[in-house]
């Protein structure tokens, strides 16, 4: 293992620098005809980009492209961001939130106002540090979040948001509840306990007690203290559940492919020159795309020092220029190899591409147990859930439902009506959910190899990240001279 030595730099004195010398975001609309250009230099620090790409994503914009350095003290990175119709940022509050939103000594000044201003929510809107979170991950089955919202109900505990997510036979989720019939979180330690107690039951009945799984039930306390961005927190409960596993490495010899690697190409290599490991991503592209690998990287405690991230038609290449956060670069073949499962699992937990499904999304009146109405008559109705998303809009319910059939035929889009009547709400939306498309054999299989960068001869992504970073650079001017 190759050993990069680093000086020894203070905390204290990286919160001064920072103090000192506060991001500076610029909002340039006039550089790209198709986009806008958000631009941020500051000062560096682990973890710094995955908080920047998380706040674009969180207002629902699309990065399409993006060029990052990050080398010594400084951070710089630039942004080609859209609407999801393709426009260009114009929206002054919204301009005006980005801004705020990437400074963190402005973040926490940000008006109660301006959030109003733009009109909805902008944290993550199933997040909540006010409420009860239960956090549960176990094997996948068809029913089992109406179980797990059936018992919640029966408990008293009425379910203000939930985000789920399958994948390899794995499934995580986090929900939020509070006391039905006081309001507010639950903070009774035996009643919260008893709850925990009667879901674990759900989650062993089928499972059996040599099953990994897990279920924890948290006051706001502890929801407080954690602070992790919902997502995000998905990403490392599914990772700690082991769901990469199955995502095996071919041989790179044409063979036949593995389970979990359909859509995605990751290649691992080494840059001896500069003291890097390169990491090159190829995937179907899909919102979210960026974060999930920066979440998956930063989570792994790896530090990228340059990147370009671009997508053309369908298709998203992003290459990564990182070390370990103790300056080591990946030489081992076993080091490779996980970070390869990691980056593909990351990015297929949000995009099935094994069955076809459908999505669908519900508006109805908030009440108790809606919850569980809508994913009893899934189940009733042979259907299972893959992805889930539902949170309240002061006294409206809004749900995003990703499902598929139990039996492998396509998802009667009919489900959703049935669903609309036993709710009476409305059906906002009825589409087939994203898949990975077929492709030749050579894009769907992983390979992890490694050498020198020069010993192929290939396009690079890095090629162009050099060319780049002069010209936007004379854009920020020098940090130290403002």
């Amino acid at each position: 293992m190759e050993i990069i030595y680093q000086p020894y730099i203070d905390p204290e004195f990286e919160s001064l620098i920072e103090r000192m010398y506060p991001p500076r975001v610029c909002i340039d609309n006039d550089a790209c005809e198709d986009c806008t250009l958000v631009k941020v230099d500051s000062a560096n620090k682990h973890g710094i980009l995955l908080e920047m790409v998380q706040v674009l994503t969180d207002l629902d914009l699309v990065i399409s492209k993006s060029y990052i350095s990050s080398d010594g003290g400084w951070f710089m990175d630039v942004f080609h961001v859209t609407d999801q119709l393709g426009n260009k940022l114009t929206d002054e509050n919204l301009i005006l939130y980005i801004q705020q939103a990437l400074c963190p000594s402005r973040k926490e000044k940000m008006s109660k106002e301006l959030q109003t201003r733009l009109g909805r929510e902008v944290k993550p809107r199933h997040v909540s540090t006010e409420q009860t979170a239960l956090e549960m991950t176990g094997t996948d089955r068809p029913g089992l979040m109406s179980e797990i919202s059936a018992v919640l109900l029966q408990l008293g505990c009425s379910i203000t948001s939930a985000v789920g997510w399958t994948h390899n036979t794995r499934a995580a989720c986090i929900i939020y509840v509070e006391d039905a019939s006081k309001g507010g979180p639950i903070t009774d330690p035996i009643r919260l306990a008893h709850v925990e107690e009667q879901l674990e039951n759900v989650v062993e009945a089928h499972d059996g007690k040599r099953e990994r799984r897990s279920v924890r039930l948290m006051g706001p306390e502890a929801v407080q203290t954690a602070q992790t961005h919902t997502e995000r927190r998905l990403h490392q409960l599914m990772h700690a559940d082991l769901d990469y596993e199955r995502c095996r490495v071919c041989d790179g010899g044409g063979g036949e492919h593995k389970m979990g690697c359909d859509g995605t190409h990751v290649t691992i290599e080494s840059c001896k020159e500069k003291g890097y490991s390169v990491v090159n991503v190829k995937s179907r592209d899909r919102p979210k795309l960026l974060f999930d690998t920066v979440c998956a990287l930063t989570d792994l405690e790896y530090v990228v020092f340059h990147a370009v991230v671009a997508s053309k038609g369908s298709m998203a290449d992003q290459e990564y220029f990182i070390r370990q956060k103790d300056g080591c670069t990946l030489d081992t073949e076993s080091e490779r190899h996980m970070l390869t499962q990691c980056l593909v699992a990351a990015i297929e937990r949000r995009v099935s591409h094994v069955c076809p499904g459908l999505k669908f999304e519900v508006c109805a009146q908030n009440r108790m147990g809606l919850l569980s109405d809508v994913t009893r008559v899934l189940r009733e109705n042979g259907i299972s859930i893959s992805r889930v998303e539902v949170w309240t809009r002061g006294d409206r319910a809004v749900g995003s439902f990703y499902v598929k059939d139990t039996s492998g035929y396509d998802v009667n889009p009919n489900i959703a009506e049935v669903v609309k009547e036993e709710i009476g709400g409305s059906v906002l939306a009825v589409q087939k959910s994203p898949r990975w498309a077929t492709q030749s054999s050579s894009s769907r299989t992983i390979r992890s190899t490694h050498g020198s960068i020069e010993d192929k001869p290939r396009f690079s992504l890095g090629n162009l990240l050099w060319s780049q970073l002069e010209r936007l650079s004379s854009s920020f001017g020098h940090i130290m001279s403002s």
